[in-house]
C-alpha cells in the first residue's frame, strides 16, 4: 500500500520534459529561460549565457571525457582529481607514486606532460545543420543507405569546417536524430599536469564513499594548456608557452550558502530520459546485470594481481578506478529501479502521450511512430544480447590494438572522404597517442589474466552466441578452463612485437597485405576476424538507419505534446556543452535521515580511519593550528553537519546549533550525469564556487528519470581547495595566478 501511494505521488508530478531544476539545456536555450534564472537569483542574463564567446561560457573546457574550466590568463585549468587521474598515473611509477603522494609544480618548468592523448577542447561554435544532414534525404532509402547518407553528409560538413588544423569539428545528433548541430572546438594538444593533492585528499573515502553522502572528498586537480610561440596549438614541446584563453573564471572565496542559486556548465555524457519503458525493462533485467558481472570479474582480477605487485597497481590504477565507478553506478541503477518504479512512470508518460495523440486525428502519425520505435528497439536489444560476450572475448589490449590497426590499414586504401569516421587522416595523431599510451598502462600478466577470464565466460555461453572464427583463431573449445586458456595463449605474448611502442606505431604505415603475411598471432587473429566485424558493423548500421527514421518521429511527438502544454524540451545529454540551473539544497533520504547541504573539514576529521579514510598529517596539523583564516565559517549552514532522523514536515524547520569549520563538499539540485565530472559550479555572478564530481546514490537513476525530491549532485567547495593550496600544500604560485574575489 505504501509503495502504491508513493508511485501515485510520483506519477502525479511526472511529465515528458523538464520540471523544477530538471534540464541539461543547450546554451542557446538559456535566452528563452530568463524566468528560471530570475527565480534562482542568477545575475547573468540568459542571453549572456547563450553567448559562447562571452564570460563565463568561453572559459568552460572539455577534456573529451570530463569537464573543466580555465581559471587564469596562463591557461591554468581546474578539473576533478579523478579526471586528472590518467595524467597522474602517466607520470607515476612504483618508486615515485604521484597518485599516493600528490604533485605540485612550483614553476612552469616543473610541469609534467599529461600524456599523448590528452587534449583541451574549447567550444567556439554550435550551429544547427539539420537541413544539410537529413533535409535532402530521399524517402525511398533503405535503412543502411539512410545511415550511410547521413554519415556522408556529416563527414562533408566536418571537412568543410576543419580548414584550420587547430580546430576539431563534429556533427552531433540531438533529440535522437531530429536535429544535428555542427560543433567547432579549438583543440589544445599540449596538456600538462600542474598540481594534484595526495590520494588521501583527492580520493578520500575511495570506492567505499563513491556515490555516498555525506562526502569529504577533495576531488580536484590542475592542468595547463600550452601552445606554440605563435599562440597556436602545437604538439608537446619544451619550447611551447602557456595558452592565453579569451576568458577565465573568477574564483569566489566567499562560496555559497544554503538556498543560493547556482549555474553548472560542462559536458554531460549520456542520458536516457526519452527512452521507452521497454528499454528500462531490458536494462534492468539483462543489460545492467550482465555488465555488473563483467566489471566485478575484472575489478577482482586487477585487485588480486595489484595487491602483490606495486608496479601493476600503478599501471592499472586509472583503469580499475574507472571500472569501480561504472560498477557502483550500475548497482545504483539497479537498486534505484527497485526503490522507484521508473518503468511504471515511463509507461504512464507514454500513456499520457498516447491520450494526447488520440484526441486529434491530425496527430495519428505520432501513434505509428511509437509503434515503429518499439519494433526497432526490440531488434536493437536482440543484437546487443547476441554480440555482448563476443565483444568481451576480445578483452586483450593487444588484440584490440591489432584489430584497430588492421582496420586502419584497410581504411587507408580508400579516399579519405570515403573512410569511416575515426579512421580518416584527421584522426592519425589521436591514434598515435592511443598506441603510445599502452607503454605506461599495460602489463602482460594483467592482460592475459583479464582476457582469459572473459574468454572463459564467453565459452560458458550457448553455442549460438559463439563466433566460429574466433574459436578457431584462439583454439578455443567448449569446457576449457581459464588456466587452460591462459596456457594456450601465453606463447602469443612471447612472440609479438606489439609490446613495443615504436613497433605498434610502425603498423600504422603497413599495407593490408603486410598484415596478412604476418606470423604474429594477434595480427593473424585481427585479419581473421575482419569479415565478421564488417558483417556485424553492417547490421549495426542498418539498425542505426532504422532508428534515424523512427526515433526522430517519436521525439517530434514528445516536443509537440510539451509545446502544447507550454513546456520547453531539452535534448538527452550527448557529451556536448550544456548548462543546468539549481539551488544549494539538502534532501530527505529514504531512511528518514535528512542530508544537510554542506560537509566540512571537522566532519572529515571525525571520519578518520584506515585507508581510504586516512588523512595527511599536514592537513591535520594546519587545522589543529587554526591555520584557516578566511576559510573558516561559523554560519556555513542553518543545520549541523551530522544527519539526523526527523519527519518530513518538522525537519526543515529544526532549530539546531550551526557548526564552525572549513566547508568541504556541498549538494545542489543541478541536473548532472557522467561527463559532468569537473564541471564548473558558479554562483549568481558566474564566479567559480565549486566543482561537480559525483551524485548521491539515490540520484543515480536520474539518467532515466529526474526526481526533484531526491536528485542531488555532489560538489567540491572551492573554499576547501583554496585553503589546502594556501595552508597545506603551499601552492602560492598558483593562487597568485588566479583572480580570487571576495565581497567587501
Amino acid at each position: 500500500m505504501i509503495k502504491k501511494s508513493l508511485l501515485t505521488v510520483l506519477l502525479a508530478g511526472t511529465c515528458l520534459t523538464a520540471a523544477a531544476d530538471e534540464g541539461q539545456w543547450q546554451p542557446y536555450q538559456l535566452a528563452e529561460l530568463q524566468p528560471l534564472l530570475d527565480a534562482k537569483g542568477i545575475k547573468i542574463s540568459g542571453e549572456q549565457l547563450a553567448d559562447l564567446g562571452s564570460y563565463p561560457m568561453n572559459a568552460i573546457v572539455s577534456l573529451g571525457y570530463c569537464s573543466a574550466s580555465f581559471v587564469s590568463s596562463k591557461g591554468l585549468v581546474i578539473t576533478n582529481h579523478h579526471c586528472g587521474y590518467g595524467a597522474i598515473q602517466q607520470n607515476s611509477t612504483a618508486e615515485n607514486n604521484l597518485i599516493a603522494k600528490g604533485f605540485l609544480a612550483k614553476s612552469l618548468a616543473e610541469e609534467l606532460p599529461a600524456g599523448p592523448q590528452e587534449r583541451l577542447y574549447v567550444t567556439e561554435l554550435v550551429q544547427n545543420v539539420t537541413a544539410d544532414v537529413t533535409g535532402k534525404l530521399a524517402a525511398n532509402l533503405s535503412d543502411l543507405e539512410r545511415f550511410e547518407a547521413v554519415e556522408t553528409n556529416r563527414k562533408q560538413l566536418i571537412k568543410d569546417c576543419e580548414t584550420d588544423a587547430n580546430y576539431r569539428c563534429s556533427v552531433v545528433m540531438f533529440h535522437h536524430g531530429l536535429e544535428f548541430y555542427l560543433i567547432k572546438q579549438l583543440m589544445i594538444q599540449d596538456v600538462r599536469l600542474v598540481y594534484a593533492p595526495t590520494e588521501a585528499v583527492g580520493n578520500f573515502g575511495g570506492d567505499v564513499d563513491n556515490y555516498e553522502y555525506p562526502r569529504h572528498t577533495g576531488d580536484y586537480a590542475f592542468l595547463r594548456g600550452y601552445v606554440g610561440k605563435d599562440g597556436k596549438p602545437a604538439p608537446y614541446s619544451t619550447e611551447n608557452v602557456p595558452y592565453q584563453p579569451k576568458r577565465f573564471l573568477k574564483v569566489s572565496a566567499d562560496g555559497v550558502r544554503e538556498g543560493d542559486g547556482i549555474i553548472l556548465a560542462g559536458y554531460p555524457g549520456t542520458t536516457s530520459r526519452y527512452r521507452l519503458a521497454e528499454e528500462i525493462a531490458f536494462a534492468a533485467s539483462w543489460q545492467y546485470p550482465a555488465q555488473v558481472k563483467t566489471f566485478n570479474q575484472m575489478i577482482a582480477t586487477i585487485d588480486q594481481l595489484g595487491a602483490t605487485n606495486p608496479e601493476l597497481k600503478v599501471k592499472y590504477a586509472s583503469v580499475v578506478k574507472g571500472y569501480n565507478n561504472r560498477m557502483k553506478k550500475l548497482n545504483g541503477l539497479l537498486d534505484g529501479f527497485k526503490v522507484t518504479d521508473i518503468h511504471a512512470i515511463k509507461r504512464q508518460q507514454q500513456q499520457q502521450l498516447q491520450q494526447w495523440i488520440s484526441a486529434d486525428e491530425s496527430r495519428i502519425g505520432f501513434q505509428k511512430a511509437m509503434a515503429d520505435l518499439a519494433v526497432v528497439v526490440k531488434k536493437e536489444q536482440d543484437y546487443l544480447q547476441q554480440t555482448y560476450y563476443f565483444e568481451n572475448a576480445k578483452r586483450s589490449d593487444l588484440l584490440k590494438a591489432a584489430v584497430e590497426l588492421y582496420r586502419w590499414s584497410m581504411e587507408q586504401q580508400k579516399p579519405d572522404a570515403a573512410r569511416e569516421m575515426g579512421y580518416q587522416a584527421r584522426d592519425a595523431k589521436m591514434w598515435q597517442g592511443r598506441l603510445k599510451r599502452l607503454d605506461t598502462s599495460f602489463a602482460i600478466s594483467m592482460d592475459m589474466a583479464l582476457w582469459s577470464e572473459q574468454l572463459a565466460e564467453y565459452l560458458a555461453q550457448p553455442e549460438q552466441v559463439r563466433v566460429a572464427v574466433l574459436d578457431q583463431s584462439l583454439g578455443l573449445k567448449a569446457g576449457m578452463s581459464q588456466s587452460e586458456i591462459s596456457k594456450a595463449l601465453s606463447g602469443w605474448y612471447e612472440q609479438t612485437d606489439l609490446l613495443k611502442g615504436e613497433s605498434r606505431l610502425a603498423w600504422l604505415d603497413k599495407t593490408p597485405e603486410q598484415f596478412r603475411q604476418s606470423s604474429d598471432q594477434f595480427i593473424k587473429t585481427a585479419v581473421a576476424l575482419y569479415d565478421t566485424h564488417m558483417q556485424l558493423e553492417q547490421q549495426q548500421k542498418s539498425l542505426n538507419g532504422e532508428l534515424l527514421k523512427v526515433r526522430p518521429a517519436y521525439m517530434q511527438a514528445i516536443i509537440a505534446y510539451n509545446k502544447a502544454e507550454g513546456r520547453p524540451v531539452y535534448p538527452d545529454a550527448n557529451s556536448t556543452l550544456r548548462i543546468t540551473i539549481g539551488s544549494v539544497d539538502g534532501y530527505m533520504a529514504a531512511d528518514g535521515v535528512y542530508k544537510t547541504p554542506f560537509t566540512s573539514v571537522a566532519g572529515m576529521l571525525a571520519k578518520e580511519g584506515p585507508a581510504p579514510f586516512d588523512i595527511p598529517a599536514a592537513l591535520k596539523q594546519a587545522y589543529a593550528s587554526k591555520k584557516y583564516q578566511g576559510y573558516f565559517y561559523a554560519d556555513l549552514a542553518a543545520k549541523q553537519e551530522q544527519s539526523w532522523v526527523c519527519s518530513v514536515v518538522d525537519c526543515p524547520k529544526a532549530k539546531v546549533t550551526p557548526f564552525n569549520s572549513v566547508p568541504l563538499n556541498f549538494l545542489s539540485s543541478a541536473d548532472t550525469t557522467g561527463g559532468n565530472s569537473g564541471s564548473a559550479v558558479m554562483n549568481a555572478k558566474g564566479e567559480l564556487v565549486g566543482l561537480n564530481f559525483d551524485s548521491t546514490y539515490e540520484s543515480i537513476t536520474k539518467d532515466w528519470y529526474f526526481n526533484p525530491a531526491i536528485t542531488r549532485a555532489i560538489h567540491l567547495d572551492i573554499r576547501y581547495v583554496l585553503w589546502l593550496m594556501q595552508e597545506v600544500d603551499g601552492a602560492q604560485n598558483l593562487l597568485s595566478e588566479m583572480d580570487i574575489v571576495r565581497e567587501e
